[in-house]
């Protein structure tokens, strides 16, 4: 796998891109659990491999579906469930606090086929919010539910319901203490029905690790179906109901066999939102798809498309300047993240202008391919 590297402001900018394509008819597979401030020196060996081996078992979960010619969407459910249990991911359990100490769901599922996306937002009883948001696409009119609302569907949808302890890990509650007495605002009482202190035992990453915790995965089957899906906690001590891109299609998450892509997005939410990354992604990458008539053709669209002195798209550009350009502009508006993008060819793209992401990838036929830190070379 080969890495480019580019400078971002002051910022670095990591791709890694698998140098083969899947096979015409093949399945392929990415995935992330989250991108930020993960640097070799802030986990320690057991952590590093903690992560290494969650990334490779969810891989396998994956894989295992799409080999026995399982949907794509199957696929996105699967891996991010395995994910949502998985206390080491900002996801279901394990995910952060608001500052009123309660856990909030956001997730989001679209199918690259048809274009039908549902996504969900501020669950706090619901087990598999991925599950929820794949309901919502597929047994609702709707695309986005919140709150109560959200959490009424899902039960008459027939989903698992878990008392709200089941999501509480010690080491988010604590690093939720640690920064709200930081930042001078109070702390909320121990949620009922925690365990008591000290009882949760397990290999957990620093306190102050700070990363973006989002769970996403972009998969391809072998009917040439692309599909992405993503979920989260959101951001340790949220207020006042905030919600970030993950649920909003087209900014974290997005897929469309129109465009030939799918994407997931992890990072600082508000910016992610506002650079609309994961369909301008698709867009920059499907440019020519839409205009392939001849030069001149493509040449009048992007002069009906893009009047004078304003940014203009362009030809189609490769996977990777796609996503590129779209996480420098996450930067220069003053954000950070990164995304997992497939294409229709089974092209598994990684980008980010952190110093780590948790990442892997996997195509028929081939190797669990698993990495941590932006300059890693796998």
């Amino acid at each position: 796998m080969k890495t480019w590297l580019a400078a971002v402001g002051t910022a670095l900018t990591v791709a890694l891109a698998s140098p083969v394509l899947a096979q015409d008819g093949a399945w392929s597979l990415a995935i992330h659990g989250g991108a930020g401030v993960i640097e070799r020196g802030s986990l320690t060996p057991e952590q590093d491999a903690a992560y290494r081996a969650a990334l490779d078992g969810a891989l396998q979960v994956g894989a295992e579906v799409l080999d026995n010619g399982g949907s794509a969407l199957d696929a996105v459910e699967a891996v991010i469930q395995v994910l949502e249990d998985d206390p080491l991911f900002n996801a279901g359990r394990g995910a952060v606090f608001t500052a009123d100490g309660r856990i909030e769901h956001d997730a989001a599922i679209m199918d690259g086929t048809t274009r039908d996306a549902g996504a969900v937002a501020g669950l706090t009883r619901t087990r598999h919010p991925i599950s929820a948001a794949r309901a919502v696409m597929e047994n609702s009119p709707h695309v986005f539910l919140i709150g109560q609302g959200a959490e009424t569907f899902a039960r008459d949808q027939g989903l698992e319901e878990v008392d709200p302890a089941f999501f509480f890990t010690e080491r988010r509650w604590r690093g939720l203490v640690r920064q709200l007495e930081r930042e001078g605002l109070p702390v909320p009482a121990r949620p009922a029905g925690a365990p008591a202190e000290g009882a949760m035992a397990a290999v957990a990453p620093p306190l102050d690790e700070r990363k973006f915790g989002t769970v996403g995965v972009v998969a391809l089957d072998r009917e040439g179906r692309l599909a992405a899906g993503t979920s989260t906690g959101g951001m340790s001590g949220k207020r006042w109901g905030r919600v970030g891109d993950v649920p909003v299609i087209g900014a974290g998450t997005y897929a469309s066999n129109v465009e030939g892509c799918a994407v997931s997005a992890t990072g600082s939410g508000e910016y992610f939102i506002r650079a609309t990354v994961a369909r301008d992604i698709c867009a920059r990458y499907a440019w020519e798809v839409s205009y392939p008539e001849s030069e001149e053709n493509r040449a009048m669209a992007v002069e009906d498309a893009c009047p004078p002195d304003t940014a203009c798209p362009g030809p189609r550009q490769p996977v990777h300047v796609a996503a590129s350009e779209e996480i420098r502009e996450v930067g220069d508006l003053g954000g950070e993240g990164g995304v997992i993008v497939m294409t229709a060819q089974g092209q598994a793209w990684f980008e980010m202008n952190t110093s780590g992401m948790y990442r892997g990838r996997v195509a028929e036929g081939g190797d669990r391919l698993v990495a941590i830190y932006a300059d890693e070379d796998d």
